[in-house]
């Protein structure tokens, strides 16, 4: 298949490139009216408890989300002074005047004593939109901030709210995406230029980047069309679009520079490359695909939408390096050397410094496994304090004034108003007695945190009543809270509800798909790499090593983002004491992904050797030495792409970012470098065993 493809390429080479533009140019200018369909939620769970509590509130109680939650500050008079009152009204009028907000309450219209602060001097105020949707609230919420601002004859005005939280987070992540890839593309370029030697290989990745990344866009934007899409999406879509474009042009153009060299003519070194590369790029790419494609498993809409992107980026990078990438090759032919800057990387050495490592290590196997994994587990120990949560506005910066908003309201107020938790008794009124309604709510009254317990409500024979807790929602002690409450007996029909209990139904939703997906990232991964290898031990040491580089990850992770360690070294971001989950797993997915695409490669030049001579030692010397310095250089550029998103203040980009980006270094360098060929050394020829009925199975190279 490889090599049909790869001689259609060679002979249509002028064709395949001008088809190629016109389909990634075509993408590109459909796939941009993406940015301003994605969304900025997503994190529930659409199948759990409290998200059918909530469609019961929304149809029966019509509740709501405000838009905007306005937090009024007086800072000289109480809430009931008369020109407090006379400047609230004003405020109020402004508020319900501005385009997309259909009804404003507050302390000063409910005179409700859980909407104002324990000091008497700041006071709720609600702006509820007429568009519910996550993208109008978030619209409606920053044409309020524009308007008000952050004072108002005197009083001083705090923002938070779903609308104002979406609106910042969407902002912020925007604003820094622009100012990471400023600060790493040049990085990048600057690298490529000493990796690829010469200015006209190096914008080689471009041709897979750009193609991967604009046929994601319009991928993406047709999603949109039917369903909700996370805006931090992007950021997957742009790093994995650098970094495979990266990755499959350095393995594409070093073997089209080794065929050429050895004295192919330029039809036949793209064949050759097509191949015997192209066959690599694809199951590389394929296995990476399958690794994110898990994220479908989830409930999540956040984490399916990881998952569609990575699928989609892979995809078209896979599409990219396979079929415009070699047919420019055949186009440029000896060109591709030209401007050359570093003579050295043009043609790659047989032997050489990589080889002699590999050498070394196998002589002393035993020795420097042991070394290693006491390493990888000095790194992995502080994962015994690692603590999980939500995106919030607590991954904002302290500095930022919707983060000020959420400090200064658990400093001043009672309890979280803004985000009681839901009690609904469906055909309460016809199942279940007062008394015994009575009796559960002094249960709950009693449970650690609620401050309030409010009155009963109902609607078409649901009776509702709400509970004021203290914690912050999305957090483990409000998880917590949530599990203490449902271990309570309670009478029949009881949905509960919130965003405390949607928050606990995430994670467990999360928790409960966990094995499932794990189970496919296993046994697709097995199945693939064996099919590659024709070994069975192969990809059983390659997922163990995988679990092992991912463990010493999580361990940074913890240490720093938990910990506090090196914080005020990453810039202006809130050390939350836990990390989200939902990103954690995207983190570890994409890792995975990356580092069992460096496998690939590995592994590709080692049984293409091992098939040729069957001395196992010299097969894994002779892979390090063709495959180590494209595994290296390309997740050292990886890693810059993802390690700009250090500059990001969203706590969660800075764990994305930071976690890949060591994850693929630590991979590249100690795993490959060491563990394995010492591994391969230990094995011997045991490495690719399997039974011989199996055999048949495998793909010859």
């Amino acid at each position: 298949m490889f090599e049909r493809l790869g001689r259609f390429i060679a002979r249509r080479s002028k064709s395949v490139l001008v088809i190629s533009l016109l389909l990634i140019i075509a993408a590109g200018a459909i796939g941009f009216q993406a940015f301003g369909k994605l969304d900025g939620g997503g994190y529930n769970d659409p199948q759990s408890e409290s998200s059918r509590a909530f469609e019961y509130l929304k149809s029966e109680f019509n509740v709501e989300d405000p838009a905007v939650i306005l937090v009024i500050d007086s800072p000289t008079s109480t809430v009931d002074d008369v020109q407090v009152r006379q400047k609230v009204d004003a405020l109020t009028a402004k508020v319900n005047s501005t385009e997309g907000i259909s009804r404003v309450i507050s302390y000063w219209s409910t005179g409700s004593p859980q909407l104002i602060s324990d000091d008497r001097k700041a006071g709720y105020l609600f702006a509820y939109g007429t568009d519910d949707s996550f993208d109008g609230l978030s619209e409606s919420a920053k044409k309020v901030e524009e308007l008000i601002g952050s004072e108002f004859q005197g009083l001083k005005i705090y923002y938070t709210g779903t609308g104002a939280v979406g609106d910042a987070l969407n902002t912020k992540i925007s604003d820094d995406l622009k100012k990471s890839e400023s600060i790493a593309i040049p990085l990048v370029f600057i690298l490529l230029l000493f990796v690829f030697g010469g200015v006209i290989a190096s914008a080689m990745p471009l041709v897979v980047g750009i193609s991967a990344i604009l046929g994601a866009f319009f991928i993406i934007y047709l999603l949109t069309l039917m369903t909700d899409v996370s805006i931090y999406a992007l950021n997957l879509i742009t790093g994995l679009g650098l970094g495979l474009g990266i990755d499959y042009s350095l393995l594409i153009v070093n073997r089209f520079r080794e065929e050429f060299h050895q004295g192919k003519s330029i039809q036949e070194a793209v064949i050759r490359t097509v191949t015997t590369a192209g066959r690599t790029v694809f199951f590389s790419g394929l296995t990476v695909l399958v690794t994110l494609a898990s994220l479908l498993f989830f409930p999540l809409n956040f984490l399916k939408s990881f998952g569609y992107a990575g699928i989609a980026v892979i995809a078209l990078a896979v599409i990219g390096a396979l079929i415009p990438l070699p047919a420019t090759l055949a186009l440029l032919g000896n060109k591709i050397d030209k401007w050359a800057i570093k003579k050295s990387s043009i043609t790659p050495k047989e032997d050489g410094r990589w080889a002699d490592l590999a050498r070394f290590v196998m002589r002393k196997p035993l020795t420097i496994t042991i070394l290693t994994l006491i390493l990888l587990g000095i790194l992995a120990a502080p994962i015994r304090n690692i603590a999980f949560g939500e995106t919030d506005v607590t991954v904002l910066p302290k500095s930022h004034p919707v983060a000020q908003t959420s400090q200064l309201i658990d400093k001043r107020f009672p309890g979280r108003e803004a985000t009681p938790i839901e009690f609904l008794f469906i055909d309460g009124e016809k199942q279940v007695t007062s008394e015994g309604i009575a009796t559960y709510k002094e249960k709950v009254r009693k449970v650690s945190g609620i401050t309030y317990i409010a009155e009963n409500t109902t609607a078409n024979g649901i009776i509702r009543f709400q509970a004021i807790h203290k914690m912050s929602p999305r957090t483990a002690d409000a998880q917590t809270l949530i599990n203490e409450i449902r271990d309570i007996p309670a009478p029949v029909g009881l949905l509960i509800g919130g965003v405390a209990a949607d928050y606990t139904d995430t994670q467990n939703g999360i928790a409960g798909a966990l094995p499932v997906a794990l189970g496919w990232i296993f046994l697709s991964v097995l199945i693939l790499l064996f099919a590659f290898t024709g070994s069975i031990v192969l990809p059983i040491k390659a997922v163990l090593l995988n679990i092992l580089s991912l463990s010493a990850t999580l361990g940074v992770i913890t240490w720093i983002f938990i910990e506090g360690n090196l914080a005020k070294y990453l810039g202006d971001f809130t050390i939350t004491g836990t990390v989200d989950t939902g990103m954690i797993i995207l983190m570890l997915l994409t890792t995975f992904g990356l580092s069992m695409d460096y496998e690939v490669f590995l592994l590709s030049r080692i049984k293409e050797e091992y098939e040729k001579s069957g001395n196992n030692r010299e097969s894994v010397a002779y892979g390090l030495q063709k495959s180590a310095r494209i595994v290296t250089a390309a997740a050292l550029i990886l890693a810059v792409v993802f390690a700009a998103f250090l500059l990001s203040g969203v706590t969660s980009i800075k764990i994305l970012g930071l976690g890949v980006a060591f994850a693929i270094l630590l991979d590249a360098t100690v795993v490959r470098a060491l563990l394995v060929p010492a591994l391969m050394r230990m094995f011997g020829n045991a490495n690719w065993w399997a039974p011989a009925k199996l055999k048949r199975f495998s793909i010859l190279h």
